[in-house]
């Protein structure tokens, strides 16, 4: 099919620079004659950190679905990636990982993903939106409202306001034939709707008071362990504080350590030390303690995880849709962002997909398309709050854990305890497959992983203790 055959309207509108915005835009060239991005602050000329995203001097996980995601829409970015200097990771065979229960066993799974900074992945696509003479980029722009069509059932553009080289705010309206809110988790929508005299949407939250705090190091010449990475899992409620440390891009490693309130992490030197020294291993410490320091320590305290309900408004605008951050946004503990924004994304190409089609209009998408979204969010909410509901901190829960619930806790421990030990390395890497969202959670409850449970419980041997490795 040739793009003018699929072409639905004159133009379309992203809010929001994001990760999810940017793919979004991309996608959106496929249906819309011109795509314009609005993004409040500046992008880089260079790969480097940006005010807009105040995370990325942070551990990013970028999961195999969404790696695979990225590159079916951009091809060729993974080795982009790996052109800027991106360390390839084996997730079982490279990284000490201690879990509640035990270290992992390790061995060669072939399981690889690349580990890099997230702003050099944010920069790779904005660099190639840059090659597509259908995209506008406005920066420093911002919305101030929706435009309401003529039949008063759906939105026209957007008001926004775009400074100048002066620095003077210049208000202008922009019309659209569909406009996507990506702007993250500081999204107006729900004000806008309300303003155009819809209902906003139902929230909720659940919250731990995380917070985190990284640096890079230079990776000793002499450094010639058998591993790559490290990952020291928190064990709430008994333990909340954890600890990583990966490979990335220039011989660096990233260090980073989090815990929940009130056990907030410091910019100072000696403290930051002292909780690799702290953790149930020192094997971070041991391996860093000595290394040279590159970056001072950033601190980031992200808002937790947060659900609109829009596909529950009984009444939404036409050509108006959000994802993205926007709609659900989670505790970056789990790696799950930017890979649900990248599975959002395909999902409103599906939706326009099917629109052309069928021969038929944007009418209906929106309330489709958040309907859809909901269903690809859930999973990834339950992971994620159900793991940060066992912090002593944690608010915003409503109901204690079903018995159903409680069951899935309890089962997904012994999960994890299976792979403490070499005989269960299909199990490790299920679980793994899991993680990165190529497969369900249902994959964890099949007969052969659910045998593999009930005997080392019938057999007696179902405690684990934590051996702890010494030094690196």
């Amino acid at each position: 099919m040739n793009r003018q055959s699929s072409i639905l309207g004159q133009r379309a509108v992203v809010i929001g620079g994001s990760i999810a915005g940017l793919l979004t835009a991309r996608i959106l060239t496929n249906y819309f004659e011109r795509v314009t991005i609005l993004e409040r602050d500046c992008f880089p000329k260079q790969p480097e950190p940006r005010k807009g995203i105040p995370q990325c001097k942070q551990l990013h996980i970028l999961l195999t679905k969404g790696r695979e995601i990225t590159e079916e829409v951009f091809p060729g970015l993974q080795d982009e990636l790996l052109a800027k200097g991106a360390a390839t990771v084996d997730m079982i065979g490279d990284v000490e990982w201690l879990n509640p229960f035990g270290w992992g066993y390790r061995f060669p799974s072939g399981f690889m993903a690349l580990s890099f900074s997230r702003y050099i992945l944010d920069w790779l696509i904005y660099h190639r939106l840059l090659e597509i003479d259908c995209i506008d980029f406005l920066e420093q722009t911002y919305v101030t409202e929706l435009l309401k069509s003529e039949d008063g059932k759906g939105v026209a553009g957007v008001k926004i306001k775009q400074r100048n080289q002066t620095g003077e705010k210049i208000e202008s309206n922009l019309s659209a034939d569909l406009v996507v809110d990506a702007s993250g988790y500081g999204s107006s929508a729900p004000q806008w709707l309300k303003s155009l005299g819809y209902e906003t949407p139902e929230e909720t939250r659940i919250t731990t008071g995380m917070g985190y705090a990284s640096r890079l190091y230079e990776i000793p010449s002499n450094f010639q362990e058998n591993w790559k990475g490290i990952y020291i899992q928190a064990a709430p409620p008994e333990r909340t504080s954890m600890g990583v440390l990966y490979p990335i891009e220039n011989n660096h490693w990233i260090v980073g350590i989090c815990d929940t309130y009130p056990n907030q992490p410091s910019k100072d030197e000696n403290a930051f030390l002292e909780v690799l020294k702290q953790l149930p291993s020192p094997i971070i410490y041991n391996t860093v303690k000595n290394a040279k320091a590159i970056t001072p320590i950033e601190i980031y305290h992200p808002p937790g995880n947060r659900l609109r309900h829009y596909e529950k408004l009984t009444h939404q605008p036409e050509r108006f849709i959000v994802l993205g951050d926007a709609v659900c946004s989670f505790t970056p503990i789990y790696g799950q962002g930017m890979t649900v924004a990248a599975l959002g994304a395909m999902t409103l190409n599906d939706c326009l997909e099917n629109i052309v089609k069928k021969r038929s209009n944007l009418s209906g998408l929106t309330k489709i398309f958040q309907k859809r979204l909901a269903k690809i969010n859930a999973n990834p909410w339950i992971a994620a709050t159900s793991q940060d509901a066992k912090y002593p901190s944690v608010k915003g829960l409503v109901t204690s854990p079903s018995i159903a619930e409680k069951f899935i806790g309890w089962y997904m421990n012994q999960v994890i305890r299976l792979t403490t030990t070499a005989n269960y390395s299909q199990t490790t890497l299920a679980l793994t497959e899991v993680f990165h969202m190529l497969k369900s959670a249902g994959t964890l409850f099949k007969p052969d992983i659910a045998v593999q449970i009930l005997k080392k419980i019938l057999g007696n041997n179902s405690q684990y203790s934590p051996n702890q490795k010494s030094s690196s």
